[in-house]
């Protein structure tokens, strides 16, 4: 009996202690913080230069946003994203861009780091972007807070991973493609079925039936071989992975046959090949 009694005492005295717990974790709570203020070290129109790309362009600086909580401020981590969209979008459009910045209240882009940062965006014209801070608090990133907008007018320039053709065409070749066969690979290739068309300044697409287990290459001269677009075999895959100009290695085609569409970005220097 005695001993019934004494496990009934701990138990009760375990239940106290949860209670006290968790009424004490209840307590915490969110009050409020402060909308980061932004600042631009500059926000006159930029014209950005692939010679410059070294050179600071601009220098973003933010307050703190004194996350406060009913125990005080809170000592969690403070994230920061910079956010980047074309002015009057409200940071919704499908070209929205995001740079985290981990705890820090300024980041300083360099020319070519900006530049990469609007590369949604067509090169060689001006656009009217707007800038903004959202911060977040510790791991889950939760409870952001928005600054307010700077908006600047850039002009990006051209930049890419991957040389673009100097012939401006691309052609597809290789024994993978209709016009190959099982000895050797026909060279020029018949147009206008094996040539890629251009959908922007600096991506390439093709939609063609394409032969299971083969290889092809991608030529900027049709007939000629002095130049190709190629890969290395241990970075890419039957779908895609990066590419290069003269590169060693036959793009690997897919292990079935059927009608496939390739698209090769300069850009980013990356292809893919898709089944239809």
């Amino acid at each position: 009996m005695k001993k019934l009694i004494k496990n009934i005492s701990y138990i009760a005295l375990i239940a106290v202690v949860f209670a006290s717990c968790k009424k004490e974790i209840s307590q915490v709570s969110y009050v409020d913080g402060t909308a980061p203020v932004l600042s631009a070290s500059s926000t006159n129109s930029l014209v950005l230069n692939m010679a410059d790309k070294a050179i600071t362009s601009v220098t973003f600086n933010w307050t703190n946003p004194n996350y406060k909580f009913t125990t005080g401020l809170s000592s969690q981590d403070v994230n920061y994203t910079l956010q980047i969209d074309t002015s009057g979008a409200n940071f919704k459009s499908p070209n929205l861009k995001e740079m985290v910045i981990a705890k820090d209240l300024s980041t300083t882009l360099t020319v070519g780091a900006l530049n990469g940062l609007l590369a949604n965006w067509q090169e060689n014209i001006p656009h009217n972007f707007e800038f903004r801070i959202k911060s977040t608090v510790g791991v889950a990133n939760s409870l952001p807070l928005y600054s307010n907008v700077v908006k600047i007018t850039i002009t990006p320039y051209l930049d890419v991973n991957v040389a673009i053709p100097f012939t401006g065409n691309l052609y597809l070749i290789g024994s993978a493609t209709p016009g190959g066969d099982a000895t050797g690979w026909n060279n020029p290739v018949p147009v206008p079925s094996q040539q890629f068309t251009k959908t922007s300044s600096t991506t390439w697409e093709i939609t063609i039936p394409l032969i299971g287990g083969k290889e092809f290459l991608i030529i900027p001269d049709n007939g000629s071989w002095s130049n190709k677009y190629a890969v290395k075999k241990s970075d890419v895959t039957p779908d895609g992975g990066p590419f290069g100009y003269n590169f060693g290695d036959n793009f690997p085609g897919p292990a079935s046959s059927g009608t496939y569409k390739i698209v090769l970005n300069f850009k980013t220097g990356n292809y893919t090949v898709t089944k239809q």
